[in-house]
């Protein structure tokens, strides 16, 4: 497949977040997975762990992020580096405006929530 839609993809909401897959394994990507989270206002993710490099790019809104205990704030056009196994909280700065980022990672990888490892539904 060579063009996957914003439109078309399914939709996961958790936490504030709302997760769109754009190019993962399920809509045809075998290396990479790009997802669009969006964040309401005020949300904030729990702390967690990737098994793989992440990173954020900001599209519009401002994100901080916890990231291996340094905290950083994100505008447009930055992106939010994650190395795989650091702790990430990843949270929309604004308790009024949204936030949208473009993930991106490699495909079949896992997060570790509270102790319980997984792959993210969004990123299958």
């Amino acid at each position: 497949m060579s063009l996957s839609t914003l439109a078309g993809a399914p939709v996961f909401d958790r936490d504030g977040f709302t997760f769109r897959p754009l190019a993962v394994p399920s809509r045809g990507s075998t290396e990479l997975a790009v997802w669009s989270p969006e964040l309401a206002p005020g949300a904030r993710c729990e702390p967690h762990q990737m098994d793989r490099e992440e990173v954020f790019v900001v599209l519009h809104g401002e994100v901080s992020a916890s990231v291996a205990g340094e905290e950083v704030l994100a505008g447009p056009g930055d992106a939010v580096i994650v190395p795989a196994q650091a702790v990430l909280r990843l949270s929309n700065a604004s308790a009024q405006v949204p936030a949208a980022v473009t993930a991106v990672t490699s495909a079949g990888m896992k997060a570790t929530v509270g102790g319980a490892t997984f792959p993210p539904p969004w990123s299958q």
